[in-house]
């Protein structure tokens, strides 16, 4: 594969990635809004309400955990950028050795065509190893991330079974523990998404 190729691959890769991120960092906001939200209705509901309270603490815990960890993705993505972008830079003075090649001859051709050989093999392999480390280790986190937001669905679902206990408030607690449902749910639809875009 072009050094070119792998530069427009991994550009358009991140970039898919980044917005992925951006989308669960969205939902991991909009679950903390509903877990306190959450925990306003159950304090109203009282005592019957109680492990319903305790499970909307989780969630929001579980929300802040989210957001960091999307933020160590995001930070992932950044050194992949800066990867790409050496590998770039690593064309573009490749390119202007090339063009000076082209303008001389004899033991100063040589000795370019020796530099070229040399940079072009270690410096595209370096890269390369450099962004599929990279790699690597971004799909580790996303995989890690995968194993919170199944715990958020665990918490979402014990949310759903104590909202039955809860009394004229039973209703509400339910409508909100579904939304949570949902709400997890496209986390996990953004998650197979960065999955697909990592491989």
């Amino acid at each position: 594969m072009s050094q070119a190729a792998v530069t427009g691959g991994e550009l358009r890769r991140i970039v898919r990635i980044n917005e992925e991120i951006k989308s669960v960092v969205a939902t991991a906001f909009k679950i903390n809004l509903m877990a306190m939200n959450a925990i306003f209705l159950a304090k109203r509901a009282g005592q019957a309400a109680l492990g319903f309270s305790v499970l909307s603490n989780e969630l929001r815990r579980f929300a802040t955990d989210l957001q960091q960890q999307m933020e160590v993705l995001r930070q992932m993505t950044h050194g992949s950028v800066a990867s790409v972008t050496a590998l770039v830079k690593t064309e573009r003075l490749n390119r202007l050795v090339e063009r000076m090649r082209s303008e001389v001859s004899g033991q100063a051709r040589a000795i370019i065509d020796r530099y070229l050989r040399n940079r072009q093999t270690t410096s595209f392999v370096l890269h390369e190893e450099a962004i599929a480390t990279q790699n690597r280790r971004l799909g580790q986190t996303i995989a890690d991330t995968a194993q919170l937001v199944e715990l958020g669905s665990v918490l979402a679902r014990s949310a759903k079974i104590e909202a039955a206990y809860g009394g004229s408030f039973s209703a509400a607690l339910m409508q909100v523990s579904s939304d949570f449902e949902r709400t997890i749910a496209e986390i996990h639809r953004s998650l197979e998404q960065l999955s697909r875009h990592q491989d």
